[in-house]
């Protein structure tokens, strides 16, 4: 029971009802400061949740958004505080930043406040395996598509999300839960579907070369738990339109858990005020 053997593209898993406990939990791109932030649904799955360790895998704060538009609610404001009271509490908190907070690489190989903040990192499991863990954006060179392609793409993504915001706004109304429109029109767009291979296999690659048995990185809001060529490949998905958290059990066992399938998270959220979205824009998809 112990071995990280997950089946090709694990499904994400639903989540128990009471108190949750993992080993190790990654988390990440989850975009504080951007409009598209689901820092609801993290705080309630931060509140439910225990663990001896926290990576936090890039894109905590989105300095690119905050830098267009100041936005800062009380619950991202939360968010922080929350990690910062279970880095204090002993909870070992690990971040690596991202390139929307690219910024706070300046402090790689410091502490911050009790958190470590580093460039990359080795996890080595409850089973002897070694894992190299790293925002993403190292393999941009990849999938780097033109000028023009990369305009086309910004703009079809805000629409995107444009849509997305006004389709929950419209689901809550009626007492559905929450369901991200965007990640499903995403997975149907062939070209999507080719970028997020080619990065699968670049990170694989750089494991393969580092000589580790997996990777776990976030970056293109893709969650992914699966064997790519004997290379265990994890991507913990985001907080913008998926809200993945990937999580190691005592027994070693990687599980992908989708934090809005779960029954009681709905009920706590849909009795919150819900008001009209705004227009604004970020990335995708959860694992089939």
């Amino acid at each position: 029971m112990a071995e990280l053997t997950p089946q090709v593209e694990a499904p994400v898993s639903k989540v128990p009802s009471e108190k949750v406990y993992y080993k190790t939990i990654w988390l990440s791109d989850i975009h504080l400061g951007f409009k598209d932030c689901r820092a609801e649904y993290l705080l309630n799955f931060l509140s439910r949740v225990e663990c001896d360790t926290i990576y936090l895998v890039g894109d905590v704060v989105d300095l690119w958004s905050l830098k267009r538009t100041l936005y800062w609610p009380a619950s991202h404001h939360d968010v922080l505080r929350t990690l910062f009271r279970k880095a204090n509490s002993g909870t070992r908190v690990v971040y690596i930043p991202g390139n929307h907070d690219e910024t706070f690489r300046d402090y790689v190989g410091h502490i911050f406040g009790p958190i470590e903040v580093k460039k990359e990192a080795i996890h080595t499991t409850v089973t002897g395996k070694r894992l190299l863990m790293f925002h993403g954006d190292c393999l941009d060179e990849h999938i780097r598509l033109n000028k023009w392609e990369d305009l086309i793409g910004d703009y079809a993504y805000d629409l995107l999300l444009f849509v997305n915001r006004w389709a929950n706004y419209f689901r809550r109304r009626f007492g559905w839960h929450y369901w991200s429109l965007a990640t499903y029109i995403k997975q149907r767009i062939p070209n999507a579907r080719q970028v997020i291979d080619v990065f699968e296999k670049a990170a694989v690659e750089l494991a393969k070369e580092r000589g580790m048995d997996g990777v776990i990185c976030g970056h293109i809001h893709q969650p992914a738990l699966k064997e790519i060529d004997g290379i265990l490949y994890c991507n913990d998905g985001d907080w913008i339109e998926n809200c993945t958290v990937l999580g190691e059990t005592e027994e070693g066992v990687m599980e992908l858990l989708n934090w809005t399938e779960r029954q009681s998270v709905m009920d706590t959220l849909a009795s919150k005020p819900t008001e009209e979205p705004e227009a604004e824009v970020l990335p995708l998809r959860r694992a089939s």
